[in-house]
């Protein structure tokens, strides 16, 4: 009898513990990758997104994990070695091979998209821009990943995702528990609109208060989150800051009268001198319009520092005489009425940023972000040059520029003003992840990554507790009849005497 009760209490407790390690053993982390790169106009950047496969509303729940800067220039700037490319990148892919776990390579999509660099070199030379992405091809086939596509996207589509990434990492997608039901309690339309700014182009982006009638190309439909989103977006190719600087040095050359082949721009730093080539400047489709015949290749440049000079000149690039819509932008491109809070991201924090204009505790008012930038342009060039001596030259003797430049597009070409000017919140990062499009183009495509089902315990909940309260029954009725059994009552006792 002691045999047997022995070897069932054995076997109850070790059931137990058996199954309760076993049900309750960490379940494997089914976690995704995914890799985006953005081919921008000065630069590459590669980013690593996770996602666990279990989706949530059928969108993945994507988080940036890495970032790698490819040295050298964009894509674009192999125009005239367009075999090299592609191997620019090779040492960024080479990061991502450490960091996505080997077993997952294969499986794991990567995606190149080529923004307004692109886009003007496929205007300029078609031939050059097709080589350069056959070049990236190649280089991203070679790679364990699982190859998706380069292709240069549109400025529409640069917009959209840049507002897509916005809105998720502040939350206004998805979230949990109280703050969903929160959440869920506001209109759709209260969303951040989106202001992204490049060396080549600029978009704005955001969800008008009423559906908009006119102008439907500048119209798109996205569903996130079991959510239905109409937005405005445009894009204005020829606007980011780079070729908005070689638009303004076009028209000051074809309006100055010269005297030893040299002009005086007052969006440089007084005492700065800069020589540009013109066959260099009107080479693009930005310039190439206003190209006439000089006397002369090179051009002698001197600052002078007048910032509402500068601004002067930055807004003749801004065509507000032709509107055939009940409210535009500029260059007569269709813009509703601004709604909600902006994020401004890439060169706008960038430039701000230097400025030190990007506090988020109490938003700067306009008047002061203006004063700032004209006392900035001020400084003579020996003094910058002195106080930044760690930044690239050709990057600090720009930054005037860059700050007049981001006024005049915010003020004149999009109408902020000193009412709404707060509502525009500068933003590098957000949490652990860049603000920018490709994070809004990952979370977009997680919507063609089948769901997979999630690792699940091996016993349901239900089967589970039986089995506890099967093998602790057990258990407890062992224990009980060796206590009858070695401690009889004393009634049973004197029974049996």
């Amino acid at each position: 009898i002691l045999l047997i009760l022995g070897f069932l209490s054995t076997l109850a407790v070790i059931a137990l513990i058996a199954v309760a390690v076993t049900q309750n053993k960490p379940l494997p982390k089914n976690i995704k990758y995914g890799i985006v790169l953005d081919a921008g106009s000065s630069h590459t950047n590669l980013y690593v997104y996770e996602w666990p496969a279990e989706k949530e509303n059928n969108t993945g729940v994507v988080q940036q994990v890495e970032v790698c800067k490819v040295e050298g220039p964009g894509i674009s700037g192999y125009s005239h070695a367009t075999e090299k490319a592609g191997p620019s990148l090779a040492p960024c892919l080479r990061q991502a091979e450490k960091v996505i776990p080997s077993k997952q390579h294969q499986e794991t999509p990567v995606y190149l998209g080529a923004t307004a660099g692109m886009r003007l070199l496929s205007l300029e030379n078609k031939s050059a821009a097709d080589k350069v992405l056959s070049s990236v091809e190649k280089t991203l086939r070679s790679a364990p990943f699982n190859f998706q596509g380069a292709r240069i996207i549109s400025g529409q589509e640069e917009g959209a995702y840049g507002w897509i990434t916005i809105n998720y990492l502040m939350g206004n997608f998805k979230q949990s528990g109280w703050i969903k039901l929160l959440h869920s309690l506001k209109s759709v339309s209260e969303t951040s609109g989106a202001l992204d700014l490049g060396g080549a182009s600029t978009q704005i982006t955001f969800v008008p208060n009423k559906i908009p009638h006119e102008s439907p190309e500048n119209l798109l439909f996205f569903r996130l989150y079991g959510k239905d989103y109409l937005v405005y977006t445009h894009s204005f190719l020829c606007y980011g800051k780079d070729q908005a600087l070689q638009q303004k040095l076009a028209r000051d050359i074809q309006a100055s009268t010269f005297c030893n082949f040299s002009i005086f721009d007052p969006c440089f730093h007084q005492g700065y001198q800069r020589t540009i080539n013109i066959n260099d400047l009107f080479k693009n489709p930005c310039t190439s319009p206003k190209k006439k015949e000089f006397p002369f290749s090179q051009l002698y440049i001197q600052g002078e520092g007048d910032y509402q000079k500068c601004r002067r000149n930055i807004q003749e690039l801004f065509n507000k005489t032709n509107c055939p819509y009940s409210s535009c932008s500029f260059n007569g491109i269709y813009l509703p009425p601004l709604q909600g809070d902006f994020g401004a991201f890439s060169a706008f924090y960038f430039v701000m940023n230097f400025l030190n204009l990007t506090s988020e505790q109490s938003p700067i008012a306009l008047d002061k972000v203006a004063s700032t930038i004209e006392s900035f342009c001020a400084q003579p060039w020996h003094e910058v040059k002195t106080a930044y001596h760690q930044i690239k030259e050709k990057y600090l003797s720009e930054y005037c520029f860059s700050g007049a430049y981001i006024l005049s597009l915010l003020e004149n070409g999009y109408e902020f003003t000193e009412k709404n000017w707060e509502r525009i919140h500068f933003l590098g990062k957000i949490g652990s992840s860049d603000a920018g499009w490709t994070l809004g183009y990952m979370l977009n495509l997680t919507n063609m990554i089948p769901a997979e089902e999630p690792a699940v315990p091996p016993l349901s909940h239900s089967s589970y507790v039986g089995l506890m309260v099967l093998c602790s029954l057990v258990l407890v009725s062992v224990i009980l009849f060796a206590w009858l059994l070695f401690h009889k009552p004393k009634c049973l006792q004197k029974g049996i005497v």
